[in-house]
Order: C-alpha cells, then structure tokens, then sequence
C-alpha cells in the first residue's frame, strides 16, 4: 500500500468500526436520545493519537446517521457538526499538549462540552422548548464523558498492540 492510500484506507477501517459499533449501540437502544452509550464513541480517541484519525472517525458519524438515525439529515448536520468541531478541537490543541493522558482528556471533555449541540437538536426536533435544553445535556454530557472514561484506557491498551499513530505514517 503506497504511503499515499494508507491514511485513506485505515479511515475507511475507522468508519466502517464506527458503524458497526453504532449498530452494535442501537440494538440496545443506546445509540440515540438524550442518553447515548454509543461503543463507537471510544474512537473518538484515535484523533488523540494522530488528527488524521479526524476524517475517518466523522464520516462514521454522517454515514451512521446519514442511514440509521431516525432524525436523518438533521442529525447528520448535528451530529457530524458536533464531532468535527469537538474533534477539529483536538486535532488542534492536541499536538501541543506532550503526553497521550493529556490529549486523551481533552478528547474526553471536547466531546463532553460539544454534546450541547446534541442537546439542542433532541430539544429542536423533538419541540421540547428552551427550558429543556439544559436538563438535555445534563443527560447528554455524563453519558459522553462515562463512556469516553471507560475507553481511554482500553485505547491505550490497544495502541500497544496496533500503535494508532505509526498505522497512519
């Protein structure tokens, strides 16, 4: 595989993973909602390793929504929205920050606080009013934050085996 294809390839890996994880989620029915446990959210964590991870985990997100969500395209702009920017964060934050614990944090926050977009579309589409949002992402951030906690370590764990960084070089 040419030096050229590999990150285009791995990011086709990312989001066929982030797919499947997001079936695996919705069979329990936790994928969408004011809470969400989706397991394809611990690859929000790959951007900490290296940002070219960012293409691959957001087009997951669009592709999962674009044919599974039951908003359709507006959780495609949302969600899609929502992990750019919280990823476009780290992507750019993250190269300055020295350890792998410090970038894998602000993953975990970056994508906690952005949830607020989450919390906005739930409380658009479902006609809930404004005073709903907050109580929406009271719901939205701790289930973010939870599983993101949980994967951080599994992420390392597997970075020893598969080292995310170099597979991207």
């Amino acid at each position: 595989m040419s030096q050229k294809s590999r990150p285009w390839v791995i990011n086709a890996l990312v989001v066929a993973l982030y797919v499947v994880l997001s079936i695996l989620s919705g069979i329990f029915n936790l994928a969408s909602g004011p809470i969400q446990f989706r397991l394809s959210e611990s690859l929000n964590h790959l951007v900490a390793f290296n940002r070219k991870y960012l293409i691959g985990v957001t087009l997951g997100v669009v592709l999962y929504n674009a044919l599974f969500s039951p908003m359709g395209w507006v959780d495609v702009v949302f969600g899609g929205g929502q992990t750019l920017i919280g990823l476009g964060l780290v992507a750019w934050l993250g190269p300055k920050l020295p350890a792998l614990w410090q970038r894998l944090a602000l993953t975990t926050v970056s994508m906690s606080l952005t949830m607020i977009i989450i919390a906005w579309e739930i409380v658009w589409t479902g006609h809930l009013g404004a005073n709903m949002l907050l109580p929406t992402f009271a719901t939205l951030l701790p289930s973010e934050a939870v599983m993101l906690l949980i994967a951080a370590p599994i992420m390392i764990l597997a970075d020893r085996a598969v080292h995310f960084d170099r597979r991207m070089q």
